[in-house]
């Protein structure tokens, strides 16, 4: 299995976008025409959130910290109907309480059997398998900066910059250990997509070996 992970340092900043927008230009190597992407988008949830439906419930975390659901509707509104629409051949939507990861992921995993080219967006799925390319979209503007984006910031292979970009300056707080040098994709926030960066990911896709 490969694994494209798609990142960010924030909320709604256009993960899912950049993330449609390279399902929908990136064709994975050696794929048949009615094959391509499978796109899994995890969503944590904070205390009293539900992961089944992600509306408050009051429940206690215990009684179910994940839900895994597959999308059927590339007519839908939301975000994993938008990666059927890019043409993703299966969409699946992993919630899951904060600090559950790890209990989730074996589910995530089995569902996976047997996909060889996986897109994830999330950041902290990378404390579990090692992807063959990970992104992370960065927006100077927010300054918001999450923990998880924090821990694997360093490990990103490009930065794709919306808006303002990087602005290192932005965020004080933060150590930007092992990133200068990194590429930089900008993209505008009316369509996350560039020909630039998805030729970059074309590239490192070529010739890559199964994810672990």
């Amino acid at each position: 299995m490969h694994v494209v992970v798609v990142g960010g340092h924030t909320r709604d900043i256009g993960k899912t976008s950049v993330m449609a927008g390279l399902i929908r230009t990136v064709k994975p190597p050696g794929i048949a025409a009615d094959l391509g992407w499978t796109a899994v988008k995890v969503t944590q949830h904070g205390q009293d959130i539900c992961s089944h439906n992600g509306e408050p419930c009051g429940c206690e975390p215990q009684e179910h910290p994940f839900a895994l659901t597959e999308e059927r509707d590339a007519a839908g509104r939301g975000d994993t109907c938008r990666f059927l629409a890019a043409g993703a051949r299966r969409s699946l939507w992993l919630r899951v309480r904060q600090g559950q990861l790890a209990l989730a992921f074996p589910i995530l995993h089995r569902a996976l059997t047997g996909e060889d080219w996986v897109m994830i967006e999330s950041n902290s799925i990378l404390e579990f398998l090692r992807p063959v390319l990970y992104l992370m979209v960065i927006d100077g503007s927010r300054r918001d900066f999450k923990p998880s984006a924090q821990l694997f910031f360093a490990q990103a292979d490009a930065l794709v910059t919306i808006g303002s970009g990087l602005g290192e300056t932005a965020w004080p707080e933060v150590i930007f250990r092992g990133t200068h040098g990194k590429p930089e994709f900008p993209v505008s926030a009316r369509d996350y997509s560039s020909p630039e960066l998805s030729e970059f990911v074309r590239q490192r896709l070529r010739g890559t070996n199964p994810a672990s």
